[in-house]
């Protein structure tokens, strides 16, 4: 009986740690999303206009800022916004929980910190459950950001409508284009996003210090670097991605296809257009996450 209660005790506070991290990842996820959407629409509307559109990041702000104004920087925000809290909440739980499994399956390790390797294990496992909820949000997204792009048509009124149009048009299969596509670029961009973000943090830790007793400051630093760290690796996958889940049903086979097709036709250098506001975005959005996640977590330390 006694050696029961030390057990249930444990799962209860295992519990608690699981639901932290996921209410502090979705509300590191929607300071990211406030912060970084005007990038990612730029970067978006970059990667799928035709050759000969915008001229570079610049005059696609321009031009959307003449057409629709401010607020047309942030057209398409209503899906991550709405899926955001889910997607980090699940990726934040996911790495916590991967860490924790990876921890159980070594249990002869004299050390009580993950290696690199494994933090970067980790980081890639949280990207498969993520996925399931990124894929379709970046549908809808990308289908909001790229209409009425060189005086096309807006076809879709929001993120209810694009979902409704999709499910006609092919059922789920169409709301989940691009799954792989977002696999291949989250997967290897997780790990260098998770593993970068405590390396830093060691990094930037005082002798004798925790990482945990970080100052803003050195948070915002090991966030920012953490999310170029990550864009570093993932700007072709996302071009495909993005490419794949804006393009006309039948378009490509797949997204070796797709990569064959852009190149034939763009060059390689197609496979990174949209760097430059990818890289604006990484340092500032993730900086806001990490510093969200951080400040909502120490709360539910204090509360719970």
């Amino acid at each position: 009986m006694s050696s029961e209660a030390p057990a249930a005790e444990e799962s209860r506070v295992s519990a608690a740690e699981s639901v932290k991290s996921f209410v502090a990842g979705g509300f590191g996820g929607v300071c990211a999303v406030l912060v970084g959407h005007p990038f990612d629409l730029t970067k978006t509307r970059l990667q799928t206009a035709t050759p000969g559109t915008y001229t570079g990041a610049i005059d696609v702000v321009k031009k959307t800022l003449a057409k629709d104004g401010v607020t047309g920087l942030y057209r398409g925000m209503v899906p991550p916004l709405l899926g955001v809290t889910p997607i980090f909440a699940v990726s934040f739980w996911a790495y916590d929980t991967s860490k924790q499994l990876i921890f159980a399956l070594t249990p002869s390790r004299t050390s009580e910190s993950l290696s690199t390797a494994e933090l970067a294990t980790a980081g890639f496992l949280s990207a498969v459950p993520t996925t399931l909820i990124t894929a379709p949000v970046e549908r809808a997204k990308v289908l909001l950001q790229v209409q009425g792009q060189a005086g096309s048509q807006t076809k879709y009124t929001g993120v209810i409508d694009v979902m409704k149009h999709l499910y006609k048009e092919g059922g789920l299969r169409s709301i989940f284009r691009g799954t792989g596509a977002t696999l291949a670029r989250d997967g290897p961009g997780s790990a260098a996003y998770f593993a970068a973000y405590e390396v830093t943090k060691k990094a930037l830790t005082p002798a004798g210090s925790s990482p945990s007793e970080l100052n803003l400051s050195a948070i915002i630093v090991a966030g920012g670097t953490a999310g170029v760290a990550m864009w570093a690796l993932a700007i072709p996958p996302d071009v495909l991605k993005s490419r794949i889940q804006s393009a006309p049903s039948g378009t490509y086979t797949g997204m070796l296809d797709c990569a064959r097709q852009t190149i034939a036709r763009d060059g390689v250098r197609a496979l990174w257009k949209g760097f430059g506001p990818a890289m604006a975005r990484a340092f500032p959005a993730n900086a806001a996450t990490f510093l969200g996640v951080e400040a909502s977590r120490k709360v539910l330390d204090g509360l719970f």
